[in-house]
């Protein structure tokens, strides 16, 4: 099984988040658990980079989808990031990307979550 790892990046108005491994439920309770601090702290715009996730399956898209409803509610954005093309394809199939935007890189991400 593969480790997940989770670095946390916070800007002034929002925060990054860089995943590395299996996003399952152990990877989705994580982010979770490091949005709520977030959010505790006033954070409610989070980026989260999968560059090394190459794999989310559906218990961590559930989780997902629970931190975008929970983020939205509060006015917040999520986007997303760095995605493969099954990623990609697998989130907008199952509406992740109805409340969330993909970007292609980071810096596209960063660049419009300050519009």
């Amino acid at each position: 099984m593969e480790e997940f790892n989770l670095k946390i990046d916070k800007k002034t108005n929002f925060a990054v988040l860089r995943t590395e491994g299996y996003i399952n439920n152990l990877g989705g309770e994580r982010i979770s658990q490091e949005v709520d601090k977030l959010i505790e702290q006033g954070i409610i715009n989070i980026i989260i980079n999968l560059e090394k996730s190459t794999i989310v399956n559906s218990i961590g898209i559930s989780i997902l989808i629970e931190v975008i409803e929970k983020l939205v509610d509060l006015g917040g954005k999520i986007f997303f990031c760095n995605l493969t093309k099954t990623i990609s394809k697998t989130f907008s199939i199952m509406g992740l990307t109805q409340y969330s935007e993909i970007f292609e890189t980071e810096e596209e991400a960063i660049s419009n979550m300050s519009k």
